[in-house]
Parts: C-alpha cells; sequence; structure tokens
C-alpha cells in the first residue's frame, strides 16, 4: 500500500533568513513583510514573534508598534521557492525516488518501497523531523495512506511527527478544517458561509448540490484525500539529473518484458553518463502505470559505477516487487546521484597480489536496507571519540591510533556504571559488582590517565579518568576507569565505570 510524507515547513521564511545571516541572535523576534499595493502586512512570523502577540495577515504597522525589537524583512518569494526546491533535492537523494514540492511551505514524497532503507516508518519520520532540526529548519512530518491526508495532518499537529495508521485516515481527518483540502480560498469563504467547518461535515453532505454549485473539484479532493482517486505525485527533476525513459503504445505487464526493457534503459542511462565522465551512486527506476500511479525502485552503489551487466542485476533483482496493475505506460531510469569516474586498471599480470573488490557485496548488503560502514580512527585520547563511522568503500584514513597502552577489542556504547571497592586515589578495584554480578579481582594493571578535552569543551577543564584493566576470577578480562583522579572532587565523581572488554 502506498504510504505518503508530508513534510510541513511552517517558518521557512524566517528559518532562510536566519541561516543567510549567522549574526541575527536567537532571540532576535523576525516578521516577514509582504505587500498588497499600498497595503503592508505579515507573511510569516518566526516563535518569538508570535509569542509577542505577532500573527500572520497583521498590519506590518501594527506588529512593529506591538513588539519594538522585531525586525521587519521584505518577503522573498523567489528566494522560499529556491530553497524549498533545494530541500526537495536533498530529500530526493536520501529518503524516496518520487519527491515533489508542496505548495509554498512544504514538500511530499512517496515512500513506498524505500522506508525500509531507513528503518521503517518510525525511524524514518524521526530521523527526518531531527535531520531538519540540526539544520535549524522548523518541520511538522506526518505520514499517512494519501497526499491529502498527511498534507492536512501535517499542517495540524502541535508535535514534530505523526504517523495515521493504515486505514484509519477518515478518522484522521475528520474533525480537521475544510481549509486543509487545498482548495481555492474563495471556495473556503462560501463554504464556511454555508455553515461547514470541518472535512467530515463536507464529506457527509451529499455531492449532487455541491457539484451543481462550486464545480466537481471539492468532490475530487474529498476523494483524493479518502483514497478513492488516485493523486500521483510528479517528481521533482532538474537539468542536471541524467534521466532515460521508455514510453509504450501498449501497456506492459510480463516480468520478462520489464526484466528486457530495464536492462535496455540502464545501457542508455550509462552511454549517457559516460559522455559525462560520471558514474551512477543512486539511480531510481520509476514506474507510471495506466490507472496514474507511480512505483519506484531505487538502487544505490558504494562507488560511482558504470558496469552494465552489475546496475542490471541491482533492479531485476527487484523488479519482482512491481506490480503492474493494468499495465505500465512508461518507464524512467533517473541517475538521483553521480559522481566522476575515472577508468582505472582493475589487475595487471605484472602484480601477484590481486586486489578483491568486496563493493558488489557492499552494494547487496545496502539495498537490502542493512547499514553497511567502516570504523575509522579519530585523534582522539577519549576512547568514545577514537573512532568514526564512514562509508564501506571510503578510502583509507591516514589518521592511526598512538597508545602505549593495550585497548579492549569491543568498546561499549557508552561506560555501564558499577559498585567497586578500591583504595584511592591510585589503587585499583579489589571487588565489582556489574549487571548484577558481583566479582572480585585477582588481577590488575594500570592506572592509565586519560584527561579532558579542555580545548574544545569548557566543561573538561579539568576532568580526568583513571583507566585499569582488571581480571576477575573467571579470566574474563574488563577495561574499567574512575571518573576524578581519586583526590579532587572538581575532576570527577569518584564513580567506577565498565567501558571495555577484553579477548
Amino acid at each position: 500500500m502506498t504510504r505518503v510524507v508530508s513534510i510541513y515547513l511552517p517558518d521557512l521564511p524566517t528559518d532562510r533568513i536566519r541561516r543567510a545571516d549567522p549574526s541575527i541572535l536567537p532571540e532576535q523576534a523576525i516578521a516577514v513583510i509582504s505587500r498588497s499595493g499600498s497595503k503592508r502586512w505579515v507573511s510569516a512570523a518566526d516563535l518569538a514573534a508570535c509569542k509577542a502577540g505577532v500573527h500572520v495577515g497583521m498590519p506590518a504597522a501594527k506588529a512593529q508598534a506591538l513588539f519594538r525589537g522585531l525586525m521587519l524583512v521584505d518577503a522573498d518569494l523567489a528566494a522560499d521557492a529556491s530553497a524549498l526546491e533545494r530541500i526537495a533535492l536533498w530529500a530526493l537523494t536520501i529518503y524516496s525516488p518520487i519527491v515533489a514540492v508542496d505548495g509554498r511551505d512544504g514538500i511530499v514524497m512517496d515512500t513506498e518501497g524505500a522506508d525500509h532503507l531507513q528503518g521503517g516508518e518510525m525511524p524514518m519520520v524521526t530521523k527526518i523531523a531531527n535531520q531538519f532540526l540540526a539544520k535549524k529548519l522548523t518541520a511538522r512530518v506526518a505520514v499517512a495512506d494519501t497526499w491529502g491526508a498527511a498534507h492536512a495532518c501535517a499542517r495540524t499537529i502541535n508535535r514534530d511527527t505523526v504517523i495515521v495508521p493504515s486505514g484509519e485516515t477518515v478518522r484522521a481527518v475528520e474533525k480537521l478544517s475544510i481549509a486543509l483540502l487545498r482548495l481555492p480560498s474563495a471556495v473556503i469563504t462560501d463554504l464556511r458561509t454555508l455553515g461547514f467547518q470541518t472535512i467530515g461535515e463536507l464529506a457527509n453532505t451529499p455531492r449532487a448540490p455541491l457539484a451543481l454549485r462550486f464545480g466537481p473539484e471539492i468532490g475530487r479532493r474529498l476523494d483524493q484525500m479518502f483514497g478513492r482517486v488516485a493523486e500521483p505525485i510528479d517528481p521533482i527533476r532538474t537539468a542536471e539529473l541524467i534521466e532515460v525513459s521508455r514510453s509504450f503504445a501498449e501497456p506492459i505487464g510480463a516480468a520478462e518484458t520489464i526484466d528486457k526493457y530495464v536492462g535496455r534503459l540502464v545501457i542508455q542511462l550509462i552511454e549517457e553518463l559516460q559522455k559525462k565522465g560520471l558514474g551512477v551512486r543512486r539511480a531510481d527506476l520509476i514506474v507510471e502505470k495506466v490507472d496514474g500511479t507511480r512505483q519506484a525502485i531505487r538502487a544505490g552503489t558504494a562507488k560511482p559505477a558504470r558496469d552494465v551487466a552489475w546496475l542490471t542485476k541491482l533492479f531485476r533483482d527487484r523488479t519482482e516487487k512491481i506490480e503492474p496493475g493494468f499495465g505500465i505506460e512508461k518507464l524512467s531510469l533517473i541517475a538521483v546521484m553521480a559522481e566522476p569516474l575515472e577508468e582505472a586498471q582493475k589487475s595487471s599480470a605484472l602484480v601477484e597480489d590481486e586486489m578483491t573488490d568486496v563493493t558488489p557485496l557492499i552494494d547487496i548488503y545496502g539495498n537490502r536496507g542493512n547499514r553497511v560502514y567502516r570504523v575509522a580512527p579519530v585523534a582522539s585520547d577519549v576512547p568514545e571519540r577514537s573512532v568514526k563511522r564512514i562509508s564501506a568503500a571510503a578510502d583509507p584514513v591516514s589518521t592511526v591510533w598512538v597508545s602505549h597502552w593495550l585497548r579492549p577489542v569491543r568498546l561499549l556504547p557508552r561506560p555501564e556504571l558499577i559498585e567497586a571497592i578500591a583504595l584511592l586515589p591510585d589503587r585499583p578495584p579489589v571487588s565489582i559488582v556489574w549487571r548484577g554480578k558481583r566479582r572480585k579481582v585477582k588481577r590488575a594493571d594500570g592506572p592509565e590517565r586519560i584527561f579532558g578535552e579542555w580545548w574544545q569543551r569548557n566543561a573538561e577543564m579539568e576532568a580526568v579518568r583513571d583507566y585499569f584493566l582488571i581480571e576477575d576470577e573467571a579470566g574474563e578480562r574488563l577495561w574499567v576507569f574512575r571518573s576524578g583522579d581519586g583526590v579532587d572532587p572538581q575532576t570527577g565523581s569518584h564513580r567506577w565505570f565498565v567501558h571495555g572488554i577484553f579477548a
């Protein structure tokens, strides 16, 4: 079943202004002013301005008189539209093959067949909200069965995310305002004059009188919202995206026929990429059906590639998921992500040791939705900061760990608090209690003192840890540390933690 994600950006104009001018203080209130003839009115206001009583539609003079420190900025619709398009293209490369701009304040995407790559709907919407927050953009994310339902829910929630369960669209939208039906403002005004306030009231009214007075648009929007009529999302495209397509006079549906034309499209795409010296990193196959719906299949590679046989295999392994329905009338293959690729000699008879290329294996796991990565060293004395995740096919990292002390083969995700009996200030523990089990220490080595990174974090100016390698009666070796130097409370809490396990 198709699932649609709507991302509403209520503060896009003010967020864009803040990102463009880093000198604006976080507490500075901003209002965007639009002009209509000689009238000047507020078309957008950030949270600080709204708390002071400023709202959309308020005359600019009144807003300025209401809040002395209010920063007034003229609206720039072209800049807002450009920013929204960049956000949509970013979402296209990360989340879904089918992404489009949704009005002036949002984007919409069809995540059918793509949400599993993010771990499911809940991890996906949480990640989306967190990534917008990290970029200092206010976002409301909603998932529903239809574009109309997702659009309406995203614009009514007072939290970051909402997921409407499949089949519960009616219950989710029946009490929402008719203004969320994406109808012309004049129609909304007339409907309110007639006494309609909610979508449920409008949906339960006979269609004939409404169609006679307002035309078919109201019925069409209601049918789209409730999934009775398909509302395909026209994906965003730019001139930079390399795309090849094939339309069919007679719809196709047989698996062998689909595979045949997918193979031909791959050859055409590789030819276009080769002309520009590019290799594909991520490609989308868009399937357009006779009933107006679309289905998408995404395949990615760990490195830029122009191997026809391999790319064809990546798509053919997943074409069995295509549901042709009444038939397919068009297939499109788009290189969503492409990078420069130079031809390189893979092997030589003069070289005895041939390097094994594991990129195909990485591609297979990655296209199944598994996270594939390598761990690389980072120049940091603090153990949990001394590693980072990098692409599985990334170039070797030149940074190496420099330490004369042993390190555990397994570092715990975070230090775990333990109870320990030890003499201060520098003796190892004689026994510990970890995960409910008491362990008597038979051997110990240490301490190894690690200082906080005071040049990066003021809070670590005096912080230290004393690490010990201990071995219990069963022969299990653990890496434990005491927070602090054992004397000065300002250096740490003097509590004990387990941080790693030795082989």
